[in-house]
C-alpha cells in the first residue's frame, strides 16, 4: 500500500505585531503576568487579512518550496474553527488563488486539532488513491472572534496560517506519515467554544489545563507507538501551541530527551488549528531538526478533541 510523506513546508503571519504590554492597554493584565500564566510574549493580529488570504499565502510557500506545480496538485484541505464564510469555503478560495483547477476541496473543523486531523485524513486518501498530491492547511484568524474586554481569553488568541505539501511514496519508500491517534471528550465539550451568530471564544481555562496536562501525553505516546518510534527517537515534539506550561506538562510525561520542543507560542500566541503547521514550518526553515528524522505532532483543544501523529521532517 502507497504511503504519505510531508514534502515541504510554509507558513505566514499578518506583519501587526501586539505586545503584552499593547493588551495592557485594553484590560487590566501586564506583561509579568501574562508571560508567567500563559507563556506568551508578543501575537500577531490580522488586519484585513482573512483566512483564506493567510491560508493560500502559507500553502504557496509550501508549493514553491516542494518543487510541483499548481498543475499536480489534486486534493487541498484546510483546517479551521474561524472562518467567517459558509460557503465557498476557504479550500475552494485558497485553490483559485494559487491556480490549482479542480482539486477535491474541503475544510475540516475540530479547532485546534484541525491540522493533525487534516493531516490524517489527507494520509488516507493517499492511501486509498484519491489523491497523490495534496496540500493541508491549518489557518486561523481568531481575532475575529476574541473579546478584547475579557482579560481570560484576549491575552492567548493570534492569527496565521501554516501549510504542508503532502506526497504519496514510492513502493519501496517507507511512509514519513505514521497512523493518526485522534478522538474527542464530548462530555466536556463546552470546555472551550465559538457559539452563535455573533460569537465570542469562550473556554474553561482550569478545565482545558487539567485534560490536557493528565490525558494527553498517553494518547501522543500511542502516536509513538503505532508508528514503530521510541520516544527516545524524537527529533522534535511540535503540539498545539495552546499555553506553555501546558506544553511542558505534557513534554515532561512523554520522556522525550533528545527532542526539541516547539514553543512558538512566546512569540505567536495561540493560532489553534494553525499553531501545530506554523511551529513545525518554522523549524523546518530555520533548518533545527535534520531532514528524515522523526517529529511528533499533537494537537488538542475545543471540542475537546484531539490528534496526533508521527511525521518524518521534510
Amino acid at each position: 500500500m502507497t504511503g504519505s510523506r510531508i514534502v515541504s513546508m510554509g507558513h505566514y503571519q499578518p506583519s501587526r505585531v501586539v505586545t503584552n504590554d499593547d493588551i495592557a492597554q485594553l484590560v487590566d493584565t501586564n506583561d509579568e503576568w501574562i508571560r508567567d500564566r500563559v507563556g506568551i510574549v508578543s501575537r500577531r493580529i490580522a488586519d484585513s487579512e482573512t483566512v483564506a488570504d493567510m491560508a493560500a499565502a502559507a500553502a504557496g510557500k509550501a508549493l514553491a518550496n516542494s518543487g510541483l506545480t499548481a498543475a499536480e496538485i489534486d486534493l487541498v484541505v484546510v483546517a479551521t474553527c474561524s472562518s467567517i464564510d459558509r460557503s465557498p469555503n476557504v479550500a475552494c478560495r485558497v485553490a483559485a488563488k494559487l491556480g490549482i483547477n479542480a482539486p477535491g476541496a474541503y475544510d475540516l473543523n475540530t479547532a485546534c486539532s484541525g491540522f493533525a486531523y487534516a493531516l490524517g485524513t489527507v494520509d488516507h486518501a493517499i492511501r486509498a488513491g484519491a489523491s497523490r498530491n495534496a496540500i493541508v492547511i491549518g489557518a486561523e484568524k481568531l481575532s475575529d472572534f476574541t473579546d478584547w474586554t475579557d482579560r481570560s481569553t484576549c491575552i492567548i488568541f493570534a492569527d496565521g496560517a501554516g501549510a504542508a505539501v503532502v506526497s504519496a511514496t514510492a513502493d519501496d519508500e517507507p511512509a514519513g506519515i505514521g497512523p493518526v491517534v485522534w478522538g474527542s471528550v464530548p462530555d466536556k465539550s463546552d470546555a472551550v467554544r465559538i457559539e452563535g451568530w455573533r460569537p465570542y471564544i469562550q473556554q474553561e481555562g482550569q478545565a482545558v489545563f487539567r485534560w490536557a496536562t493528565t490525558a494527553l501525553a498517553p494518547l501522543a505516546l500511542q502516536a509513538c507507538e503505532r508508528a514503530g518510534i521510541d520516544p527516545s527517537e524524537l527529533a522534535a515534539f511540535v503540539p498545539h501551541q495552546a499555553n506553555a506550561r501546558i506544553i511542558d506538562g505534557i513534554a515532561k510525561r512523554l520522556n522525550i530527551p533528545n527532542a526539541i520542543i516547539a514553543k512558538d507560542i512566546v512569540e505567536s500566541g495561540n493560532t489553534s488549528a494553525a499553531s501545530v503547521p506554523l511551529a513545525l514550518s518554522k523549524l523546518v526553515e530555520r533548518r533545527e531538526v535534520p531532514s528524515g528524522a522523526p517529529v511528533l505532532l499533537f494537537g488538542f483543544g475545543g471540542g475537546l478533541t484531539y490528534a496526533g501523529q508521527v511525521v518524518r521532517c521534510p
